[in-house]
């Protein structure tokens, strides 16, 4: 029996403010499987980006367990268990595409024996092997997110967290991120979590849906998707994407009127 990627307990994260507490998550289980591609949705300050900061270890619980590959997060964190993309590429102008995909490796100590085959690799798996030698001011936002993409792949982690990448970009851009996201999650089988605010990203890209309440975050729904692994931009206008969507839908409409 396979050890699930990602496993939430009564998950539980309070920050003190000067008018007093905030509670950004209340109670929230979650269990996540090795390969699966998992979204969550719901309106904003509902503890999406939250959830994904507790799994990297850049906050810490209040209360409830989480556990990464069976470790702590702070022990997955140091076991390169994780790559993280966040929703600005961060890249850094004054290098080129190929020094901004290996800084996580020069960080982590890999050999430079090692680093351009690496670079290669993921800039390959992103479309970007021909602009390896360009500055980040040279590429679209969709190119930099790719780049970004591929930093957070070079040591090649088992589990990608992704906390809303493509919400800046123009609709035409984000359906093509999609679909190449989708076939990089197909050729390197990693576990995903995606954070997003939108409902047709979330049924497209994914293999189960958490949708998740107004602040106390809170995990209302958890959809199955029963779409096939192949997904071309056709498959929204099915009944079966449509009644997915309608589902999620009807859940965040439902959080709000409570």
């Amino acid at each position: 029996m396979k050890q699930a990627a990602i496993v939430a307990n009564n998950l539980c994260l309070s920050f003190e403010t000067n008018t007093g507490n905030i509670d950004a998550l209340s109670n929230v289980s979650l269990e996540i499987e090795p390969g699966e591609f998992v979204s969550l949705i719901g309106p904003s300050g509902c503890g999406k980006t939250t959830f994904l900061r507790v799994v990297a270890a850049l906050e810490a619980p209040t209360s409830g367990t989480v556990a990464v590959n069976g470790m702590s997060p702070d022990e997955a964190r140091k076991a390169r268990a994780y790559g993280y993309v966040f929703q600005a590429a961060g890249l850094y102008p004054w290098r080129t595409i190929a020094a901004n995909v290996r800084l996580p490796l020069e960080v982590m100590g890999y050999r430079k024996s090692e680093w351009a085959n690496r670079v290669g690799r993921v800039l390959e798996l992103v479309d970007l092997q021909g602009f390896a030698d360009r500055f980040p001011w040279q590429l679209s936002g969709g190119m930099q997110q790719r780049a970004s993409i591929a930093r957070a792949l070079s040591f090649d982690a088992g589990i990608l967290l992704m906390d809303e990448p493509f919400g800046a970009l123009d609709e035409i851009v984000r359906d093509r991120l999609n679909e190449q996201l989708l076939r990089i999650w197909k050729n390197t089988e990693k576990t995903i979590g995606f954070v997003t605010h939108s409902i047709p990203e979330a049924v497209y890209l994914s293999t189960k849906i958490v949708v998740m309440s107004p602040r106390p975050g809170r995990i209302v729904d958890i959809i199955e998707s029963p779409l096939p692994p192949e997904r071309p931009l056709e498959i929204r206008d099915s009944p079966e994407f449509i009644a997915i969507a309608q589902r999620v839908r009807k859940g965040l409409r439902e959080m709000h009127i409570e």
